[in-house]
């Protein structure tokens, strides 16, 4: 086998592997170097125009994580028992004229005033017109909390393939997580907010199942 083959056997063995791990063993814990490249994964994700809108909020106090899993049906287990537990914020504030559109073009691309005098007029374009994304602040919002799930996704394959179990977690209320994570102070006074939840760690038992898919001819169409 070449070696290309071979890394591509090993990327769809990793996409085998994993699955949404129900009950994670609470006596093992990740090795901080690999939780560390986990969260790089997340970090090194692509955006829509490179916004980032997101920050990851790693959860190892046993009392919030007890708090939150109290108002998530879906992770009732998995919040108190795993070895991490992510919170994934989005940000509220990527309008093309926000401070923070032109603090991540200025400070972080380092891009000159005169190279980011033209940016906001065409996102208002992209983001009104195009996207229609300036309706409401939920819109944006929620335009913002689908590029967290590229990393979400990339920070769970990524897991796999180092032999690290995971479970992106929706099922919680919006509402009293979002109270939660309010009276913590985590929520930069309005500027972020919960989008997704994954909690990583080692499964306590083996799936019961094979992982079942739909056929590829199935979910693909070619136009020729």
């Amino acid at each position: 086998m070449s070696n290309t083959s071979a890394k591509k056997q090993e990327i769809l063995d990793a996409f085998l592997f994993r699955h949404a791990t129900k009950e994670f063993d609470p006596n093992r814990i990740i090795p901080e170097e690999d939780f560390q490249f986990i969260l790089e994964t997340g970090r090194l994700s692509p955006s829509s125009v490179g916004f980032e809108p997101w920050q990851f909020v790693v959860v190892q106090n046993q009392g919030l994580r007890e708090k939150l899993a109290a108002v998530s049906s879906g992770g009732q287990k998995q919040i108190p028992a795993a070895s991490h537990v992510v919170l994934i914020l989005a940000r509220k504030d990527v309008r093309y004229d926000s401070p923070y559109v032109e603090y991540m073009y200025k400070e972080v691309k380092g891009m000159s005033e005169e190279d980011f005098a033209s940016l906001p007029g065409r996102y208002k374009i992209f983001q009104g017109e195009n996207q229609r994304l300036l309706e409401n602040e939920r819109t944006l919002f929620d335009w913002a909390s689908k590029q967290t799930y590229i990393a979400l996704g990339n920070m769970m394959t990524a897991a796999a393939q180092i032999g690290i179990d995971s479970c992106p977690i929706e099922g919680f209320n919006y509402d009293q997580v979002h109270a939660i994570l309010e009276e913590e102070g985590l929520l930069e006074n309005g500027l972020l907010d919960i989008s997704v939840i994954a909690a990583f760690g080692y499964r306590a038992h083996e799936p019961k199942r094979e992982k079942s898919r739909q056929p590829l001819e199935k979910v693909t169409r070619w136009i020729l």
